[in-house]
């Protein structure tokens, strides 16, 4: 038992110390190729004009073209990566829990289906203009929690109790329904430019990202990315089917009812940041689950890590595969994903919930 935590506390350090990398080193690709050295010298140095600030000294911010595409471009870029592939694999994670379904993902709920429909409908028709540069990922966000709440209302309601099935067909109904209304407005919209921005906006992209729009996907997964982190025991007693759990005393209708509307909220925070990027909820919880086991103690705080670096390097990729072109990260995720799961399915001794 010794040995075994032991291996996980290294294998976790390994993580953390991975990304920490991944971060410093992905910021030197790009149109402007920098070295590593002269990437972590300016993050140093911005790093202690910070900290001089907060003591209440004066202190002047680092200067010069390394330190301006460094700091002011490639740095929140590279956080919302992490931000974003954290997000989305915690919220894996609990939808194959609580669905008990390994084909289950963040999106299983609508989410990215109405995130798509609300940030076309602030594209091409105008909508939340009120909201200024902000009403695309107000749209989204909005989309996100009405489809959310309408697959609740047909799961959770009507005749016969709720359960799994009833859930993933509702999604899937919503999800036909938004995906038509979107096309509906893709199909009459004269902006052309609308709808390049559109079609590349549902493939994901973090090439907008800016220091103001992190705060939020920050808080998002700080408090709801926390919360579920404390939630591995009951996440892996509803693995064993909502029978046994409910002869352990646990309220399977209500958790299961918060833990989605909590993963809905996350979900949507980072879709609406940038666009709905695949395959992360998906496949970072069974490639961990390939190292750690089945135990949500275990298998939660390395899916963080290892979905920060995940699509960290996939948007490194996005924006050098081609020249003065940025592919959208959605692609890369499935390009790179998807063989490399694979491959691991295949070389791997691999279980889902104790099967």
């Amino acid at each position: 038992m010794k040995k075994n935590r032991l291996s996980y506390g290294l294998f976790l350090a390994l993580l953390a110390a991975a990304l920490l990398a991944s971060l410093v080193l992905s910021m030197g690709f790009g149109a402007v190729s920098l070295p590593a050295g002269e990437v972590a010298a300016a993050v140093r140095d911005w790093l202690i004009y910070l900290w001089d600030r907060l003591l209440g000294h004066s202190a002047q911010l680092p200067g010069g073209a390394t330190a301006t595409i460094v700091i002011s471009i490639r740095l929140p870029r590279v956080l919302m990566a992490a931000l974003v592939g954290a997000g989305l694999a915690i919220s894996g994670v609990v939808m194959q829990a609580i669905v008990r379904n390994p084909l289950a993902n963040p999106y299983v709920l609508g989410i990215s289906s109405g995130a798509t429909l609300g940030a076309s409908a602030a594209i091409l028709a105008g909508a939340f203009r009120l909201f200024g540069n902000y009403g695309t990922a107000f749209g989204a966000f909005l989309g996100a929690l009405a489809a959310s709440a309408f697959v609740f209302t047909v799961a959770f309601s009507g005749k016969g109790s709720s359960s799994t099935v009833k859930l993933l067909l509702a999604g899937m109904a919503v999800n036909a329904i938004c995906t038509s209304f979107t096309n509906f407005l893709i199909y009459t919209a004269e902006d052309a430019d609308g709808i390049r921005s559109v079609n590349f906006w549902t493939q994901g992209s973090l090439a907008s990202t800016t220091w103001d729009m992190l705060p939020l996907p920050f808080a998002g997964l700080l408090l709801v990315g926390g919360f579920f982190l404390t939630q591995f025991r009951p996440l892996d007693v509803m693995l064993l089917g909502q029978d046994s759990a409910v002869t352990l005393g646990m309220d399977v209708v209500r958790l299961r009812k918060l833990y989605m509307i909590l993963s809905a909220c996350l979900t949507g925070i980072m879709v609406s940041m940038v666009g709905t990027i695949g395959f992360v909820g998906l496949i970072i919880p069974h490639v961990i689950r390939m190292f750690t086991g089945s135990e949500h103690r275990r298998l939660m705080p390395a899916a963080v890590l290892a979905g920060g670096i995940f699509l960290v390097w996939c948007d490194v990729f996005a924006r050098i595969y081609l020249t003065n072109v940025e592919l959208p990260i959605g692609v890369v995720t499935g390009i790179i994903g998807g063989p490399f799961f694979i491959y691991l399915m295949l070389t791997k001794q691999y279980g889902f919930g104790g099967e």
